[in-house]
């Protein structure tokens, strides 16, 4: 199983002090990996901090802006010209705010592409400026069961979703020769923080487990597997891809 160790190596995950980037954080601890947690909130930031590093794992923080170009770029250089390289990137950071698509605020679109889309450029091309140096790096996008589908009252998340998707292929295509293996995890419907307001209401939660092969909301735990998988030199031929981890959900009418 060398093929999956992640021993020797360091993770940046955005949005990671809760929900699926904080899962995905002690996921690839439990590989071996150093971990490096962002997050704009700083009390967060650090209880996410506190809680992993009391399991025992090799955490770091690093708090800045993810929307922001210039500060995602002082950011990652000073982390590796103080720290090392950074070996793994996680595009994690993300936002909902559903409303009709006649009435969706222009702000809230604006700061959702933002959170959603320019963040993994940016933190991207930050990171990845440093990877191509050393002819090495893996980088992963969240993407959403949204990639492929569209539900009322969401179109700009799904527009966001979308173009990650092709982000990420644009960005194998640029880098893999290069040494860099890009690719992007779609989770179906997890039972996150996100997602509070569908899993308290019933009536959502029963068409989730009709709509989904599997039968339920996914556990955030059960992406770990996909993301060791791609952060892992068992992923070395994998570049462009969209793993949907989904319950089943886009396999089905």
């Amino acid at each position: 199983m060398n093929l999956f160790d992640l021993s020797g190596k360091t993770a940046l995950i955005t949005g990671s002090s809760m929900g699926i980037g904080f899962a995905l954080a002690r996921g690839l601890a439990q590989a071996g990996a150093k971990i490096v947690l962002n997050a704009r909130n700083t009390e967060r930031l650090n209880d996410a901090q506190r809680t992993l590093s009391a399991e025992g794992w090799d955490v770091r923080t690093l708090g800045f802006d993810v929307t922001d170009a210039d500060a995602c770029a002082q950011a990652i250089d000073g982390f590796e010209r103080e720290h090392g390289p950074i070996d793994i990137l996680v595009n994690n950071a993300g936002m909902q705010f559903r409303e009709p698509l006649e009435n969706f605020p222009v702000d809230a679109f604006d700061q959702l592409m933002r959170t959603n889309l320019y963040s993994a450029f940016y933190v991207g091309q930050a990171a990845a400026r440093h990877m191509l140096q050393r002819g090495q790096g893996k980088i992963i996008n969240i993407a959403s069961v949204q990639t492929a589908m569209a539900r009322p009252g969401i179109a700009p998340y799904t527009a966001s979703k979308g173009a990650i998707a092709n982000l990420t292929k644009g960005m194998a295509t640029d880098w893999a020769g290069r040494g860099l293996n890009c690719n992007a995890i779609a989770p179906g419907y997890f039972d996150t923080p996100l997602n509070a307001a569908l899993v308290s209401d019933p009536t959502f939660c029963a068409w989730i487990e009709k709509r989904t092969p599997a039968g339920r909301w996914g556990q955030i735990d059960e992406l770990v597997g996909a993301c060791v998988f791609l952060s892992s030199a068992a992923s070395s031929f994998v570049n462009g891809q969209t793993l949907f981890v989904d319950g089943g959900m886009t396999a089905c009418l």
